[in-house]
């Protein structure tokens, strides 16, 4: 159980608070309610490149990381579809260079050609090396404008182009800050070993004066539902055949979320997991693989990946977890398979709990959710889970017609 309090600012900047005296450290996580469902489809990347832009200087500071490794902090930040999270920890006797470095670079960045310039090479050599250069590295770039039509998931984080990235001006990037960097768009988390009355003291003075602005309200279009399967056939310089099936889900916030999640580990995780046991283990068609969600704020994907074995067909890789697929949908969970999952489960709720990194930043996606106390809450509905339940999702989702597959066929 996570004990916090919550406060708004005037400017109206959303903070949570969790005290921990078990730790010498506080962290302070930041998440902006930005991800690459936000961008424009012609210049796609800008949530990514802003990532990195944040720690090319704000405009009273002109090295971010340098004040925070003297006072014995560290700091790290992530991108998705549908946010941008920045968090940092640091000895709490220290805490207040936390609230001064966040503070500034939320007014605003030191917005300069030469800062753009560095962080898109940076950003371009990333796109390269992790997507381009590297085996099965464009599986996301494929996959995801198969699944997706219209809604912007249809491009990666990364961006769709490292053209959109090189094409980036100083207009663009000071447009894109001022719509999506300010405190109604923000939620802020410091958890560790400070006080509520010292916390809010330190949000009033570092963060109370940045300025008010509205919201952005997104008008994203909706996938339409997908009435027939869909397939596509690439051929790459890669060691092993693979194959990828997307099939088209609920969002994050959906009950039937949670079903998925279960479906997923009872596949994959652990050596004791079906998809291991029956593909890998007994059949031998697969050297690894893989089911996942991919846990998007908008409907998201349920994922079946996996490596063949030499001289297996597609066909054959295929069929086979079709027949696995089927079983989800065709019989009920016998009790102790449904326990062990939802005891594995737990173990990693529980596990989360010990680290102020970890609850910091589920009180922050919480929140985003609709609710900060999700955080506590939210592991009731894998406790309440009937294997019924687990059934009948299985039989909304996992449908030929609502099927996405990639054959990722090595040269011969």
């Amino acid at each position: 159980m996570i004990n916090f309090s919550k406060f708004t600012l005037n400017n109206g900047l959303k903070v949570i608070h969790h005290h921990d005296v078990s730790t010498p450290l506080v962290c302070m996580n930041i998440l902006y309610d930005v991800g690459a469902r936000d961008e424009d489809e012609s210049k796609t990347g800008f949530a990514h490149l802003f990532e990195h832009l944040m720690f090319g200087g704000s405009v009273h500071i002109p090295n971010y990381d340098e004040p925070l490794q003297r006072v014995g902090g560290e700091n790290n930040a992530f991108t998705t579809n549908d946010i941008t999270n920045y968090y940092l920890t640091l000895p709490a006797a220290n805490v207040e260079t936390a609230f001064w470095l966040e503070s500034d670079r939320m007014l605003s960045l030191a917005f300069s050609e030469k800062s753009l310039e560095v962080q898109r090479n940076v950003v371009i050599e990333e796109f390269k090396q992790r997507y381009l250069n590297q085996p099965y590295g464009d599986v996301w770039l494929l996959l995801k404008p198969l699944c997706y039509q219209v809604h912007p998931y249809k491009w990666n984080t990364i961006g769709k182009e490292i053209k959109h990235i090189e094409d980036a001006t100083i207009e663009d990037v000071k447009s894109f800050f001022k719509n999506h960097y300010h405190p109604e768009n923000a939620v802020l988390v410091i958890a560790g070993n400070i006080e509520l009355d010292a916390t809010k003291e330190l949000c009033a003075k570092w963060f109370e004066n940045i300025p008010k602005q509205n919201k952005k309200l997104r008008h994203l279009p909706k996938e339409p539902a997908q009435t027939e399967a869909r397939k596509l056939t690439v051929e790459r310089d890669v060691p092993q055949n693979a194959i990828y099936k997307a099939y088209n889900m609920c969002n994050r916030k959906h009950p039937n979320y949670y079903c998925m999640d279960v479906i997923s580990d009872i596949l994959s995780n652990g050596d004791s997991a079906r998809l291991y046991n029956s593909l890998v283990k007994e059949q031998k068609l697969f050297t690894e693989i893989n089911a996942y969600l991919t846990g998007d704020s908008d409907e998201g994907l349920f994922v079946v990946s996996g490596k063949l074995s030499d001289d297996v067909t597609f066909e054959t890789a295929e069929n086979s977890i079709n027949i696995e697929l089927e079983k989800m949908k065709s019989t009920i969970l016998e009790d102790h398979e449904l326990q062990k999952i939802k005891n594995k489960i737990e173990s990693i709720h529980a596990f989360s709990e010990t680290s102020i990194t970890n609850k910091a930043l589920n009180l922050a996606t919480s929140e985003l959710m609709g609710d900060a106390n999700l955080a506590n809450t939210e592991i009731e509905f894998y406790i309440n889970m009937k294997a019924e339940d687990i059934k009948n999702v299985a039989n909304l989702y996992i449908n030929n017609e609502n099927s996405n597959t990639l054959y990722y066929k090595r040269l011969n």
